[in-house]
């Protein structure tokens, strides 16, 4: 789940549930507190909208104690009753209330010593001002804070009389003071508990990640790139992940590449050292030979300084080759690539092939199964580069008394095909994947007869490749090897006009 998902979902979640658990939390206490108001106040059919209104709890808990007042009233003797009286407001005390009595205007009895009390007298009704029933009563405003419900009777006397019973407004039922206080409680509560899931759960999405992510900054930072960091969801932060992940394997193949660069650097300067030596110490001991007189005649002389020539020869191939390593390994090689004919081309090269070969008592065949008009993309003179290479690494191998390499030119589609066969040793089927590779030899000997630095092959898979080719090779050993390599026509495309 993305993050943003995640932080649209918790911000319904914290409207949407405490709504509703409040909602819920709030019928449950209602229905509750009423169920105790009802039995402590011995009334019945209370609603929620009736109990949030404390006017109207207080009006319906004295509904009861109303009737018998009205009652006591018909019976004009128990009003003049102390004993009656007294019980009564007993019952009314229970309720949160209390009576007073009036005779005439005068209070003949008072049910509370509370300090309101005064107030209260001074705004009761007259008699037969008011029509109060057991449902409503009058509220008396100001110090008094009460509703009073009136019963108006005569005495025996013929004297007019009132009695009024007094719910104190200012000090609401306890039950209905208790459901506000639970109420506040509840939804504190609610706030808290759904807050503290919602950051658990956003926490948990974030700072699991976020851990992962640091860990593994920290192992970049010390250099160890063996792990793996795995993405736990498909969010902004697992993209993150992700991207993180990538970048660690990127470095660790930097760096493996970084290793195997300086370890290929460490084996060229270890091939070209040891392959210098021999010519080297050859050049030396002839031109010792030469000043100590040891060549003491023309012929001798001739043929020392012949010797000297090819070994410095030798090594200025040597030398060349570490410059081409050089500017392959840092992609310098430079190309002039142009439109060229194959049949001429390889005409040209076959040429200069036949002249070399035969100076080194070597057959030389050519077939060339290609039209004319078929004309492909290349740099001449890296191509050439790639077909000497590979006739000279044959020349190396070479262990027929009469060597034979064959150069066949095949149009293949899209692609014109060239193969070079030769009836040398061979190369063994184990050794056949890893001949392009840089500085591999299949001879442990690295006698001067096949010296080299191993990187002729690596360098023609190498120009190959970027003219858009491929390169392999097939062989049997006592029998020779052939390469094939492929490059791309010069094809026109229509222009639709």
């Amino acid at each position: 789940m993305k993050l943003k998902t995640r932080l649209v979902i918790a911000f319904f979640t914290i409207i949407i549930i405490p709504v509703l658990m409040a909602a819920m939390m709030v019928s449950m206490v209602c229905r509750y507190q009423i169920g105790v108001v009802e039995k402590n106040y011995g009334i019945t059919g209370t609603t929620i909208s009736d109990f949030t209104n404390s006017m109207q709890v207080l009006a319906r808990v004295t509904e009861k104690p109303y009737h018998e007042l009205k009652d006591m009233s018909e019976q004009a003797s128990e009003m003049e009753d102390a004993t009656e009286l007294d019980q009564f407001n007993k019952k009314l005390e229970n309720k949160n209330a209390y009576l007073l009595v009036r005779k005439d205007g005068t209070i003949v009895y008072t049910g509370s010593d509370d300090d309101r009390v005064k107030a209260v007298i001074e705004q009761l009704p007259e008699y037969g001002d008011t029509d109060t029933t057991s449902e409503n009563g009058i509220y008396l405003g100001g110090d008094a804070e009460a509703l009073v419900k009136q019963v108006d009777f005569r005495y025996d006397d013929g004297n007019k009389g009132s009695a009024f019973i007094v719910s104190d407004v200012s000090n609401v039922i306890p039950e209905v003071g208790q459901f506000f206080c639970e109420i506040l409680i509840g939804i504190v509560v609610i706030l808290i508990l759904t807050s503290a899931a919602l950051i658990i759960w956003i926490y948990r999405a974030v700072m699991g990640p976020i851990g992962k992510m640091q860990t593994a900054a920290q192992n970049i930072k010390d250099g160890n790139l063996d792990f793996e960091l795995k993405p736990e969801a498909d969010d902004e932060l697992g993209k993150l992940c992700q991207s993180l992940e990538e970048m660690r394997g990127r470095l660790k193949e930097s760096a493996e590449e970084k290793l195997k660069y300086d370890k290929e650097s460490k084996e060229l300067i270890s091939n070209i050292s040891h392959d210098l030596k021999t010519p080297v110490t050859t050049i030396k001991g002839y031109a010792e030979g030469i000043i100590d007189g040891v060549a003491d005649t023309p012929e001798k002389i001739d043929r020392y300084v012949r010797t000297i020539y090819n070994k410095a020869t030798e090594m200025n191939t040597l030398i060349n080759e570490l410059t081409l390593y050089s500017k392959i390994d840092t992609n310098k090689i430079p190309y002039n690539f142009n439109i060229v004919s194959a049949n001429e081309y390889f005409n040209d090269c076959a040429d200069d092939l036949s002249v070399e070969l035969a100076a080194q008592n070597v057959g030389f065949g050519y077939f060339n199964y290609v039209e004319k008009n078929v004309r492909i993309i290349a740099d001449p003179e890296q191509v050439k580069r790639v077909i000497h290479n590979i006739v000279n690494n044959s020349l190396k191998y070479m262990d027929k008394p009469k060597g034979m390499i064959n150069l066949r030119v095949k149009d293949v589609g899209d692609f014109v095909q060239i193969e070079l066969e030769d009836n040398g040793k061979g190369i063994a089927a184990k050794d056949l994947p890893n001949i392009f590779d840089r500085f591999y030899r299949t001879d442990a000997s690295r006698n001067s007869s096949t010296g080299g630095s191993g990187i002729g092959l690596s360098v023609v898979k190498k120009i190959v490749e970027e003219h858009g080719g491929k390169i392999w090779a097939t062989s049997r050993e006592e029998t020779g090897t052939t390469m094939y390599f492929v490059l791309r026509k010069y094809q026109e495309v229509p222009v639709n006009e």
